[in-house]
């Protein structure tokens, strides 16, 4: 596929993953910290920066994903699940698009494989035969596929935080049964790019330059081992179709770390090169 070609494709993906209006539901966990933890947390912007480094020093974790798009009144939710290894940096979720206003799904899951600089989609549509995979290269993408995919690489989620600017110790509280610590910031993406791992730079790159603004305000709770568990990126995202600046909102959890991944990427007899139909 030619980069004309995977721009337009990234172009149709956006139209219809994203031109709608997405959901994702956070629930907060905060309490109030005490001495000890206020120390730890004495230099929030160091510790965000390095929160990518700990789930690299983890290997692998599940992970479930939603995203939020509200416009012209109207609210739809895209929710993925998976899993991520955080040295190879590959992934496989599974998107789940929402149900039309009858109450039918109008597509079958999107499998994604998440790969560095790479994005490759099954059951997407739009003109593609079923047993055919779709590749994207995230560099030539707009938002670097922060939001393109309905669902944010959970790596690359983590790598925003190299550019934390501001950040607050919220305090501590608990998560799924586990003690967190939530820190509330601001991070910039043109800094994060700077400093993101090979496979992630130009990608955040792109998104730094391709979104309404760089600066991404933030949550994120981290275990007692400095690992994401939950985060959630406000991105302002322009909608390719009416050129107007959209807030999104995308949340990404992770849970059980040291699970095992075994993601396999397509082989080129294996992926689409055809004219992508427009949604």
């Amino acid at each position: 596929m030619t980069q004309r070609q995977q721009r337009r494709w990234g172009t149709a993906v956006v139209a219809g993953l994203v031109a709608g209006v997405w959901a994702g539901a956070a629930t907060g966990c905060a309490g109030p910290g005490n001495a000890a933890e206020d120390a730890r947390a004495a230099d929030p912007v160091e510790t965000l920066r390095r929160a990518a480094d700990a789930l690299v020093a983890a290997g692998s974790s599940k992970a479930r994903t939603s995203m939020e798009m509200a416009t012209g009144g109207t609210r739809v939710t895209i929710r993925g699940e998976g899993v991520y290894d955080y040295r190879r940096q590959l992934g496989q979720l599974k998107v789940v698009l929402p149900q039309d206003p009858a109450g039918v799904s109008e597509h079958r899951p999107i499998v994604e494989l998440l790969a560095p600089g790479a994005l490759f989609m099954k059951n997407r549509g739009a003109g593609v035969p079923a047993d055919k995979w779709v590749r994207v290269d995230t560099a030539t993408l707009s938002d670097g596929n922060l939001v393109t995919g309905g669902a944010t690489d959970p790596y690359a989620a983590a790598e925003v935080l190299r550019g934390t600017r501001t950040a607050t110790y919220v305090g501590r509280g608990r998560l799924a049964g586990t003690d967190v610590r939530h820190f509330r910031g601001t991070a910039d993406l043109a800094v994060a790019a700077k400093g993101a791992s090979a496979g992630g730079r130009d990608s955040l790159g792109a998104a730094a330059k391709g979104f309404a603004t760089a600066r991404v305000p933030f949550d994120v709770y981290l275990d007692d081992e400095g690992r994401i568990r939950k985060v959630r990126h406000r991105f302002t995202f322009v909608n390719g179709r009416r050129k107007e600046a959209v807030a999104v909102a995308s949340t990404t959890l992770l849970y059980d770390f040291g699970a095992p991944v075994d993601v396999r990427l397509p082989v080129p007899g294996d992926i689409y090169a055809g004219r992508i139909a427009e949604e």
